[in-house]
């Protein structure tokens, strides 16, 4: 892979991986994407230049339906729909600080999201 925060890509990845070890690792839109079976539920976002993103999402398509709820008290997530979060990384030492909530987060987001 070549991008500009490589390292900080793939330490997000071991991050997940380590997490939540069941998920199914693959490549989605040129980054790493993880779920279970052919269910993706925590997508990267990756831009030359630009610290990566988590996307945590129920599937490529909104299935947000009024009654779904996620509680994340860090406020670590920005929601771009009612089931769809965005986790951002500005840079190394910004992962590092995120770092520690984030495997709880993972967990309970994969728990609740998937049959």
């Amino acid at each position: 892979m070549q991008h500009g925060r490589k390292a900080e890509v793939e330490a997000l990845r071991r991050l997940v991986l380590d997490a939540v070890p069941e998920l199914n690792e693959r490549i989605k839109w040129n980054a790493p994407s993880f779920g279970k079976g052919d269910d993706d539920r925590i997508t990267m976002r990756l831009h030359p230049g630009d610290g990566p993103q988590l996307i945590l999402h129920r599937g490529a398509k909104s299935a947000a339906d009024g009654l779904f709820r996620f509680e994340e008290p860090d406020q670590l997530i920005t929601w771009a729909a009612p089931d769809r979060g965005v986790v951002t990384f500005k840079d190394a030492d910004d992962l590092s600080a995120k770092s520690a909530a984030l495997p709880d987060i993972l967990r309970r987001w994969v728990a609740c999201t998937t049959r």
